[in-house]
């Protein structure tokens, strides 16, 4: 008999709820039970998953580690998904592993490089993939100095962090005097160059920012699931434009995509961006997990989550391609449920029978949450 596999996800983006699904629909039909912990109480992958607690705030990434190795001996984990403290667990790899928990995440020295922005474009451009003009900036004399420069070439000017993830922080300079038009409609990512120059001179702390053009669209996200061995089982290209979401093999995409993700050993899941710098693909951004938007590529016949757990586990699911590709389509957000007020525990122990599955949506549910998006066709 095949034992059921426990996989647990540290507090996750709300989107993964459909990367929970998959897990449970998995081709295999391997029975899967999904822990889930977080530090918000409506997140609704606490409501999705088999097992939840709250995660502690405040703790240092050393005392996270703890805390995790703590969670997965008493929940009796085979597969952390890590997002939370991804480089401080990679560090400890071999003490989870010690206690039967394999880590979906790749090594620490892949997960470095691509923490800090700027040393990933240095290190992708040492091994011939394209990346953008770009400045490090930490004063208002280089901010403005990167600005001129690339305005004179032409193009818009943007900025984000040196490192982050999810788009935050992400903001294009505009000349255009702060007005009413800044204040109508939905909030816009253009903030006027004086009032970003002021914010700098006010500041109390350096900022550490990369400073780069504009790109255009098609914006390209390669999904890839490599193996230990560092060879790409699976990589998909997924399109945006717009509205307009599709799917894509295109070699120009894909080609630069497997170059990263086996030169640097990004294993298991990974998200790698491009967008379009004149009319040549750039690097955008990687991201050493697996990406939110990574469940729509079952809309190409593909349960990518599961081949990641299956090579977590030594088993090999081989090279993959997508049957098919899915036709194109959107995304719009849908109701998920949430508990009820307060988190319980649903289980003290990972060796109680299940609980019943959350009840479906009445026609008063217990809560919604607008990020767990669903895709429909165009």
């Amino acid at each position: 008999m095949v034992s059921r596999v426990r996989v647990w996800l540290n507090r996750t983006y709300a989107e993964n709820v459909f990367f929970m699904d998959q897990l449970r629909r998995n081709p295999s039909d391997r029975a899967v039970e999904i822990h889930a912990t977080h530090g918000d109480p409506d997140s609704p992958v606490l409501a999705a998953a088999d097992t939840a607690e709250l995660e502690p705030e405040s703790l240092s990434p050393a005392g996270y580690v703890e805390y995790a190795l703590d969670q997965v001996a008493r929940r009796g984990i085979d597969v952390f998904v890590p997002r939370l403290h991804q480089a401080a667990i990679v560090a400890h790899r071999a003490e989870f592993e010690a206690a039967g928990t394999a880590v979906l995440a790749p090594p620490p020295e892949a997960v470095a490089v691509f923490h800090d922005k700027v040393i990933a474009y240095e290190a992708v451009q040492a091994i011939g993939v394209p990346v953008p003009p770009w400045y490090r900036v930490r004063s208002e004399d280089e901010l403005v100095t990167a600005v001129e420069e690339l305005e004179a070439g032409g193009h818009k000017a943007c900025f984000k962090p040196a490192s982050g993830a999810g788009g935050v922080g992400f903001r294009v300079i505009t000349r255009t005097p702060f007005s009413l038009m800044h204040l109508s409609g939905f909030p816009s990512p253009y903030v006027p160059l004086d009032l970003v120059l002021e914010a700098l001179r006010s500041a109390e702390e350096p900022v550490d920012w990369l400073v780069m053009p504009r790109l255009e669209q098609p914006e390209v996200s390669v999904d890839c699931l490599t193996g230990p061995d560092n060879r790409v089982r699976l990589a998909v290209g997924r399109t945006k434009n717009g509205r307009r979401r599709g799917f894509t093999l295109h070699e120009q995409w894909l080609e630069p995509a497997r170059r990263i993700a086996e030169g640097f050993g990004l294993h298991y899941l990974s998200n790698i961006q491009f967008r379009m710098f004149g009319d040549r693909p750039v690097l955008m951004d990687v991201n050493t997990r697996p990406a939110g938007g990574l469940h729509q590529l079952s809309l190409c016949g593909v349960n990518a989550p599961w081949a990641a757990v299956q090579l977590a586990l030594g088993e090999d699911p081989g090279k993959m391609a997508p049957p098919f590709l899915g036709q194109d389509y959107t995304v719009v957000s849908g109701p998920r449920p949430l508990r009820p007020v307060s988190l319980p525990q649903q289980r003290p122990e990972a060796t109680d029978p299940l609980p019943a599955a959350p009840a479906p949506l009445s026609a008063e549910p217990v809560g919604s949450v607008g990020a767990a998006a669903q895709v429909l066709p165009l």
